[in-house]
């Protein structure tokens, strides 16, 4: 038995398909070829989206690269406690300058040392292979120490800030 329209008024009518839009007409305006605007604009975002990649990269790269970054703070209250528990590694320290101890070219300078926030004073030798540091009291550096044999600090690297 075929479906039957109830409103239908001939019975050919009542066999089409008649979609309810089929009065409307459209708003949506017809598809055009590419603008240049939309051609401006995705060249900005491309050139934003590689601004932000680059200093994204820029200061991930600086993070990485410092040597600093993984190292422990060096404490002078532990090192004065008892220095052989920190024999052997290394650590990270604000040294500021205070006197020049002595220079030995194949041993290397004997510097006297504050450390930030400390005004105990640090004997650091610092090694030959650090000779183009000029040191000037009053300076401060970013020091790379390890405490070695008989308490005596040796600077690995040394920054300036």
């Amino acid at each position: 038995m075929p479906a039957v329209k109830p409103n239908a008024e001939d019975d050919s009518e009542s066999q089409r398909i008649i979609s309810p839009f089929a009065q409307t007409t459209s708003t949506v305006q017809p598809a055009r070829g590419r603008s240049s605007t939309s051609w401006a604009l995705w060249i900005v975002s491309s050139l934003l989206l590689l601004l932000i990649l680059a200093i994204i990269g820029f200061f991930t790269f600086r993070y990485l690269d410092n040597p600093f970054r993984t190292m422990e703070t060096f404490s002078m209250d532990k090192y004065m406690a008892d220095y052989r528990p920190m024999s052997g590694v290394k650590f990270k320290a604000d040294l500021k300058v205070s006197a020049d101890l002595g220079w030995k070219e194949e041993k290397g300078h004997l510097m006297v040392f504050t450390v930030e926030n400390d005004n105990r004073a640090l004997v650091v030798l610092i090694p030959p292979k650090l000779k183009d540091i000029y040191f000037t009291k009053g300076q401060t550096y970013l020091v790379s120490l390890e405490v070695g044999e008989g308490g005596l600090v040796y600077a690995d690297s040394c920054e300036k800030e």
